[in-house]
């Protein structure tokens, strides 16, 4: 497939549009600054642009079968990014005819806030995260009222070491906790998403106990 990847420079993007690569798929992906370092890996078709730019967005859409959106916007006190670009980029890709949207967001939107866990509900969450999620959920609230073919990806909190046992993937959050997952683990989720569509127009919450 052609895929688009929102976010390739960063450390979860980079891992999707890596593994996307050796799956044997062709991949783009909009970078604001192709000359710094850190860029996206080799062989991925670079577009220069912004996000937030809608003739940017358009000129990285087009022609592609998804997008996979994995853009961040680190520790904020307050952001617009994630539902901005979100408007900009749907309407991009209704103009283009691309169905298929696979978006992360992660843990404390929707209705897995209070399921992270103690350390992240009580502490990673209002000090660092909360900023952002209600962006989040805006950014959600605007996939879900698409006629695209969307599943929103929300993961646990993140670990270096791949936990042991395997993921969990929940559909229905009550009485559920995730508190971990490695970002190899959700690029690789993402991938199996973008290849067997086994959750589409549904929000899933992946993760371990």
């Amino acid at each position: 497939m052609r895929a688009l990847v929102l976010g390739a420079t960063g450390r979860v993007g980079r891992l999707i549009a890596e593994g996307a690569l050796e799956r044997g798929h062709e991949i783009s992906a909009l970078v604001r600054s192709p000359e710094k370092p850190g860029g996206p890996p080799a062989r991925v078709n670079v577009v220069h642009g912004d996000a937030l730019d809608p003739d940017a967005l358009s000129r990285a859409v087009a022609g592609h079968d998804a997008v996979l959106y994995a853009l961040g916007a680190g520790n904020v006190r307050r952001t617009t990014l994630f539902s901005e670009s979100t408007r900009i980029l749907l309407l991009a890709m209704q103009r283009d005819g691309v169905r298929r949207l696979i978006c992360l967001t992660g843990v404390g939107a929707g209705d897995t806030k209070g399921h992270g866990g103690f350390v992240y509900d009580r502490i990673i969450y209002p000090l660092f995260t909360s900023g952002s999620y209600a962006d989040k959920d805006e950014q959600e609230r605007l996939i879900r009222l698409s006629t695209l073919e969307w599943t929103l990806v929300r993961p646990a909190a993140f670990r270096e070491r791949t936990p042991e046992g395997p993921l969990q993937v929940i559909t229905r959050v009550e009485g559920v906790t995730l508190r971990r997952i490695s970002r190899r683990e959700v690029a690789t989720f993402v991938l199996d998403e973008l290849e067997h569509k086994r959750y589409v127009r549904q929000a899933v919450f992946i993760g371990h106990p």
